[in-house]
């Protein structure tokens, strides 16, 4: 395994990696040839999806694709997203670190929570690897096992076992379902790719979030754990417990807020944006996608189970299936009124983002973008 940083610091990174490859599930039984062969159509897949999605989106070039895709298994989820992880967290963490203080009784208990934070954030992301379908990992430092693009881009993650897994659980056509799922995730790929300070922007917005945040550490460490504990069964009714809060909301003060607002808003329009994507394309390259999107949908609103459903409030995953609804609304309503390119200007600056409110109501967001102000 590749170390992932010498100090442990306030996460054991390499101890959340080795206790999440420890308790992963394993994926759906297939044959080292099946396997093989699913990794060959996924990356098919993912090459005819670039062209369709451009097409449709009207945004990108070939020469814009410059970022790795990735077909992995779940441990490779979960060593791709500790290295994220570890990069975006960094300097929420020093803060911390230098709160705690660096006395010769913190450093012991720093070296004992860091390792007790690493497993249950291992417990965690054990959880989540066998969900994620696929992933544009925007903030990926590349590494010898896993590449990503150059300046700083990001990497595209395909997660064979959890698709296959999926395409059986809702008896699906497994060809068509994969190229839909990559016809999503290469939308994320290509409004990255083809927004060059977008990936910059949404890092600024989340680090502004970071520093704001003022609280004590083992608050934060604490909802980690209760979110460990959740999965692990000991608290099973753990929503009704916090009155749902989650992780984020949890460590906002005012400025985070409005920070949050924003953050929200901006990834409402790149979840909807994908879906309004999927679904454009779709009918005319996936013959049984309207089949796939109903039993899709039913899955994704109701949730595997109530730890299931626990889990989402706790770490904000509900938020996550609001965002993909209501940016797929807010895209669809511009398009209908102004057209593909019309819309395609809310990628001209951070300043033609659509604000959180915007998101509900498409048409301010057309009213001050499109329409000149009265003389």
């Amino acid at each position: 395994m590749t170390s992932i940083g010498a100090n442990p610091g306030m996460v054991d990174w390499n101890l959340a990696v080795a206790t999440a490859t420890r308790l992963v599930r394993p994926g759906p039984e297939v044959s080292r040839d099946e396997a093989r062969a699913v990794v060959a159509e996924l990356r098919r897949h993912a090459k005819s999806a670039e062209e369709h999605v451009r097409g449709f989106t009207r945004m990108g070039t070939e020469e814009t694709h410059d970022t790795p895709l990735l077909v992995v298994d779940r441990p490779g989820w979960v060593r791709a997203n500790v290295a994220g992880f570890r990069e975006l967290l960094k300097p929420l963490l020093e803060k911390m670190q230098e709160r705690r203080g660096s006395g010769p009784g913190n450093a012991v208990l720093g070296a004992v929570g860091g390792k007790v934070t690493g497993v249950e954030l291992g417990m965690l992301l054990s959880f989540l690897s066998s969900r994620v379908l696929g992933q544009y990992e925007t903030f990926a430092p590349a590494t010898r096992e896993l590449p990503a693009g150059a300046n700083g881009g990001g990497r595209l993650l395909l997660v064979a076992p959890n698709i296959v897994h999926v395409e059986r659980e809702l008896d699906v056509q497994p060809h068509d379902f994969r190229l839909w799922v990559t016809l999503h995730e290469e939308t994320h790929r290509t409004q990255f790719t083809a927004v060059p300070w977008l990936r910059d922007h949404i890092e600024g917005e989340i680090q502004s979030f970071l520093a704001e945040t003022d609280v004590d550490p083992m608050t934060v460490l604490e909802r980690i754990r209760e979110a460990a504990q959740s999965l692990a069964g000991g608290r099973p009714d753990a929503e009704e417990d916090d009155g749902g809060r989650s992780l984020v909301e949890l460590v906002q003060t005012p400025a985070q807020r409005e920070v949050l607002g924003r953050i929200t808003a901006v990834m409402s329009l790149l979840e909807g944006h994908a879906d309004y994507a999927m679904d454009g394309v779709g009918p005319e390259v996936v013959p049984s996608v309207e089949e796939i999107r109903e039993k899709f949908q039913q899955r994704r609103a109701k949730g595997a189970s109530r730890l299931d459903m626990a889990l989402r409030k706790l770490l904000g995953l509900d938020a996550k299936l609001r965002q993909y609804r209501d940016g797929e609304r807010f895209v669809r309503a511009v398009v209908d009124e102004c057209g593909m390119d019309g819309f395609n200007r809310v990628w001209t600056s951070p300043n033609t983002l659509p604000t959180k409110s915007e998101i509900a109501k498409p048409a301010d967001w057309i009213a001050r973008v499109h329409r000149k102000p009265e003389a």
